[in-house]
């Protein structure tokens, strides 16, 4: 298997960032220095990057938005507006702590993961392939936590579906939970995000979703970020345990 996409799967780094760590020789593997590309080894192989590719990954931020409605996630179509355009230093939300905004950290800078555009709440922009590819990788097991106002009536049956027992485009859904917090809105916990994945679940049961916010990704809370507004994730702070 080729060691970037061991890498990759391994949550080191991105298939991209690998070749770049691999070309100026930071990637050790079975403690021996590899610097080109396509190398190729077992799945079973020790991997290590020196430490010019872990100075790198530090100097690589993430940012937290709260995104509006109105705003798209990820590479939009003609006439919609990307969220990465609120990454302004007008809109930063500062703490005596935070770092200063600066253009370079809206190099490379992309969503780690989507928040359709009639939904609002916490956004993940990031720099860093890890990052992205632990929240976003196909064996990704980071929470996401959502509100959801609903229209419509829900019996325990329905309840249960949602919770475990429905399938979106002939695949099984993870199990989620899902429960009442007031009477018409939902909280929903998920290990996944396919595309518009709530409102079709409620569709599924019978439900229309009128408001949806995302309000936690693993251990990270939206907190009191305003409507938006970003900061960047505190070194303190990680989404997974």
């Amino acid at each position: 298997m080729r060691v970037s996409k061991l890498m990759a799967e391994r949550g080191l780094c991105s298939r991209r960032e690998a070749d770049v760590y691999i070309e100026r020789g930071w990637v050790f593997v079975d403690g021996e220095r590899i610097s080109e590309l396509g190398t190729r080894a077992d799945p079973s192989v020790a991997i290590k990057l020196d430490k010019g590719a872990q100075a790198t990954q530090r100097q690589q931020i993430t940012i937290l938005l709260r995104k509006p409605v109105g705003y798209v996630s990820g590479q939009p179509e003609p006439g919609f507006t990307p969220a990465v355009t609120l990454v302004l230093p007008e809109n930063q939300y500062r703490t005596p702590d935070a770092p200063l905004f600066h253009a370079s950290h809206l190099k490379g800078l992309a969503p780690a993961g989507r928040l359709d555009i009639d939904s609002t709440g916490l956004l993940v922009l990031t720099q860093n392939g890890r990052v992205a590819r632990q929240l976003v990788g196909e064996n990704s097991t980071v929470e996401k936590e959502y509100l959801v106002r609903v229209e419509g009536r829900l019996d325990a049956e329905s309840l249960a579906l949602l919770n475990h027992g429905l399938s979106l485009d002939g695949r099984r859904l993870k199990p989620a939970r899902v429960e009442w917090i007031n009477d018409d809105q939902l909280r929903f916990v998920l290990n996944e995000g396919r595309k518009r994945q709530i409102r079709r679940m409620c569709e599924l049961v019978g439900l229309r979703a009128v408001g949806l916010k995302r309000v936690r990704i693993g251990k990270v809370k939206l907190g009191d970020l305003p409507l938006g507004q970003w900061r960047f994730l505190r070194d303190d702070e990680t989404f997974a345990a």
